[in-house]
């Protein structure tokens, strides 16, 4: 284009770029002629993302972090699996994960409690005839809401 005359506003205008991007082709141009046109980078290789690698970053996902915080970042994860973060956020978004966003299950240290959480949960599969079951949450500050993320699918569900 500056060799038929155009001016520089308007190859910036016609191609949507800079002056320093037309001056940067030109000087690459003046420099090496023909060659200076073509790529001097390779780039990076490309990642697929298999299904067998989207599975690998789910089951991953499941697990808690190693180094011991509360859950994974799709940066955190990525650097553990050697992948790109984009790819994992990629794979969280198709899957509906944000891990970020979950509560995790907090264990009790009640001696009973295998026995009481079994009482409620064959009160819940198993109710009296004739009869209402409540569900109280004893944390009163909160509001009960139904969840408004996805919870992680189980492990044995794929």
């Amino acid at each position: 284009m500056l060799a038929d005359g155009e001016s520089w506003s308007g190859i910036e205008t016609a191609l949507g770029c800079s002056s320093a991007y037309i001056q940067r082709w030109k000087a690459r141009f003046e420099q090496q002629r023909l060659a200076g046109l073509f790529a001097q980078h390779r780039g990076r290789r490309v990642e697929k993302r298999t299904p067998k690698l989207e599975a690998k970053i789910l089951e991953w996902t499941r697990r808690p972090p190693t180094d011991g915080s509360t859950h994974w970042s799709s940066r955190k994860l990525a650097k553990a699996l050697g992948v790109n973060h984009m790819m994992v956020a990629r794979v969280w978004k198709r899957a509906g994960l944000r891990p970020h966003r979950l509560e995790r299950y907090m264990a009790s240290d009640d001696p009973d409690f295998e026995q009481k959480a079994a009482d409620v949960i064959g009160l819940y599969l198993n109710p009296p005839q004739h009869a209402a079951v409540f569900c109280v949450d004893e944390k009163t500050a909160i509001q009960a809401l139904d969840r408004l993320d996805p919870v992680l699918p189980l492990a044995g569900a794929c």
